[in-house]
């Protein structure tokens, strides 16, 4: 018998634990190094979503674990009004790597780093209405989940006054389109916008934006919508706000996907990347914006502001990826992994699209390329065997798309783990289309 069928472990957890979102998966994970975990029975189990999208240098890295064992040797959380080397010093790396954005504030979560965010642009705005992408995720607090659109709306109550949402561009299933039937994202924009200045009340705060939308199918905003949007905002004196929860530290194949379009956000918050898998947040922001939020009594104090263990994570984080040569590994890697995916969405009818950058791509599953149906039942099933097969994957299924992978190894991971990971995405979903 499996060691993960454990009667009394699954009896616990049935029990005691409270049920918070998808079904657990049905193993239990002993160990993880490098781009795997490792089950009950030792199998070993590809990991394609780098945990929560989160460990980008892969499990168990050795230098996150030496530096993990000596700063708890020394000093591992404080009193919020006092600092350490850590913390400045992970303050200075990351404002040295995105000019522009010289304050910064270490907190925990990307929740809790979206709710700074939000709170910091009303007080210097003075406003409190915030806008958002229809297929969004910022995170399940407060602010956070008034600005989380993707799921999670119904059975809550009233959100947060004045939050308001427009699409997000989608080139593979078009709103607005130019005559050759591609994506008009400016017609797309402007509409949206117009629809914001019909509802607001002249109180417009900030735009809050990933990106590449990952809950929501991995949307990327295509070259030239951020410039556009951060008009939209300073023409209503709003400010943009980029959630680089996932898309930053090099999975895109730069430091932060922002660069790419050279501009820069009002206010930047990152998390997930930033810990390679600790509970470690950031909000960047100009010296102008912190100044007058200071001047207002900007307050943003929590537990774990600025704690020197998660801090000096980050250091690290950022000494491995220029060490190592991760945003550009991102790139090779990412090349190499697109084309595996270009050549199954060629191979199999059922491969919508392919879409995304770097080391974070989507693949969309439908029924039938025509009608573009969603696929969800045998995204499912393609999922389901794809674990039994030893590949870890995430789908994410919203109204109106297809069910689209979420597929994010490592930035660490290598060829041979790339090839083996879509040897076993064709496998599975030959025997799904089998079975379907």
């Amino acid at each position: 018998m499996s060691l993960n069928a454990d009667p009394a472990f699954w009896a616990a957890a049935h029990t005691h634990l409270t049920r918070y979102g998808p079904d657990f998966e049905a193993i239990i994970v002993e160990r993880a190094e490098g781009s795997f975990v490792y089950d009950a029975d030792d199998r070993a189990i590809l990991d394609f979503t780098s945990g929560q999208m989160s460990a980008v240098l892969g499990h168990t890295h050795p230098d996150i674990v030496a530096t993990v064992d000596r700063q708890m040797r020394s000093v591992a959380h404080l009193f919020s009004g006092m600092l350490s080397r850590p913390v400045v010093d992970l303050a200075s790396r990351l404002a040295a790597l995105a000019p522009g954005l010289d304050r910064v504030q270490l907190l925990t979560t990307g929740a809790e780093s979206n709710e700074a965010a939000i709170r910091m642009a009303k007080l210097v705005t003075g406003g409190y209405e915030v806008v958002a992408f229809a297929q969004s995720w910022h995170g399940m607090t407060g602010a956070a989940a008034a600005a989380t659109y993707s799921a999670g709306r119904r059975g809550y109550g009233p959100v947060a006054p004045g939050s308001f949402v427009i699409p997000a561009p989608n080139a593979y299933r078009p709103r607005f389109t130019h005559p050759d039937g591609s994506n008009d994202w400016q017609a797309e924009l402007d509409d949206a916008f117009a629809l914001i200045d019909r509802q607001s009340t002249g109180n417009l705060a900030a735009f809050i934006a990933e990106p590449i939308l990952s809950s929501g199918g991995i949307l990327e905003l295509p070259l030239g919508y951020l410039a556009a949007l951060k008009r939209k905002c300073e023409e209503r004196g709003m400010l943009l706000i980029l959630d680089e929860a996932q898309t930053g530290i090099a999975r895109t194949g730069n430091m932060f996907a922002f660069q790419r379009d050279g501009v820069t956000p009002d206010i930047l918050t990152l998390s997930k990347t930033l810990g390679a898998g600790l509970p470690l947040a950031a909000v960047m922001t100009s010296q102008a914006i912190e100044e007058k939020a200071h001047e207002r009594g900007f307050l943003f104090y929590t537990t774990h502001v600025s704690d020197p263990l998660p801090a000096a994570v980050g250091v690290t984080v950022l000494d491995v990826v220029e060490r190592d040569g991760l945003v550009e590994q991102a790139v090779a890697r990412g090349e190499r992994l697109r084309n595996g995916l270009l050549s199954l969405q060629q191979r199999f009818e059922c491969v919508g699209d392919v879409r995304g950058r770097g080391l974070l791509l989507g693949l969309e599953i439908v029924t039938d390329r025509q009608s573009k149906a969603p696929g969800f039942e045998l995204g499912a099933r393609i999922m389901e065997e794809a674990m039994r097969q030893g590949l870890s994957m995430n789908i994410v299924k919203l109204p109106g798309m297809g069910g689209v992978f979420r597929i994010a190894p490592p930035l660490t991971v290598s060829d041979a783990e790339i090839d083996r990971g879509l040897a076993i995405m064709s496998d599975a979903i030959d025997s799904a289309i089998a079975t379907n």
